[in-house]
């Protein structure tokens, strides 16, 4: 039977989501969490590739188990999974149901304060006080819809396209004065192509560039015409979108 499993964590510990030589991955984490207590290699699947330092509040991951998991083992789950990953929900989907090509959107939030905040200095950018974000937003309404971002992704990845489609894009009020989020809602996204877009909205923020400049970056598809990438630690994977006909009804384990 195959499960999706809910989990969020915390990336500064992290070299990424997926497993690799020498370096502790949340994949890696959760995998060897999951076979010891099923006594067997136990793989799965997240729903996107997160980078070195990037946090998630709701990741999702698939794995095929022999039974619907009981609260006891999604206890079990969780502690062994240690205190920068918190593992939330384990639910019965259709067996052909996969985390990473089934999301029909995912969400992320790049967090940001023009006050210093030591509460909050490792999970939001320092942005400067005369930082425009009304020009920001004129930027990135330009870049809503179905469109190439090679200008805002990491050079020599594996992916067979480009093109994404991006449905919202936007620079929000976070409660307490000086604190901000940006918004970004795709179908799918690049590597690094959240900090890359973020990087050259500041720019813009800074009236380094004219808010329309932003639609000649995208049409000469270089990675050298964009704005630098941001730090890794203000930015979450927010939420990942699924339809309900995945799902098996009434089967579920949470915490």
């Amino acid at each position: 039977m195959r499960f999706f499993v809910e989990l969020s964590y915390r990336g500064e510990p992290f070299h990424g989501w997926q497993i690799q030589p020498g370096d502790i991955s949340v994949q890696e984490v959760i995998e060897k969490a999951l076979s010891t207590i099923a006594r067997c290699h136990v793989p799965i699947t997240g729903a996107g590739r997160t980078d070195a330092g990037v946090n998630a509040r709701r990741m999702i991951a698939h794995f095929d188990y022999h039974t619907v998991p009981p609260p006891s083992m999604l206890k079990a789950f969780d502690s062994l999974c240690g205190r920068d990953i918190a593992i939330h929900s384990i639910r019965r989907v259709k067996d052909d149901a996969h985390a990473r090509f089934d999301a029909t959107s995912r969400t992320y939030r790049y967090f940001a304060t023009t006050r210093k905040n030591p509460f909050a200095r490792e999970l939001a950018w320092k942005a400067p006080t005369t930082l425009d974000f009304e020009a920001m937003n004129e930027a990135a309404r330009l870049i809503i819809g179905r469109r190439d971002f090679t200008s805002f992704s990491k050079l020599h990845t594996d992916v067979k396209t480009n093109i994404c489609d991006l449905r919202e894009a936007r620079w929000h009020r976070d409660g307490d004065e000086g604190a901000w989020y940006f918004e970004i809602t795709a179908d799918r996204f690049l590597r690094n192509m959240v900090r890359a877009v973020v990087g050259t909205l500041v720019d813009v923020g800074r009236h380094k560039m004219r808010p329309a400049d932003i639609l000649d970056i995208l049409d000469r598809r270089d990675r050298c015409a964009a704005g630098t990438s941001m730090p890794a630690g203000s930015l979450f994977l927010w939420d990942v979108t699924y339809p309900d006909s995945i799902y098996i009804p009434d089967i579920a384990t949470r915490e």
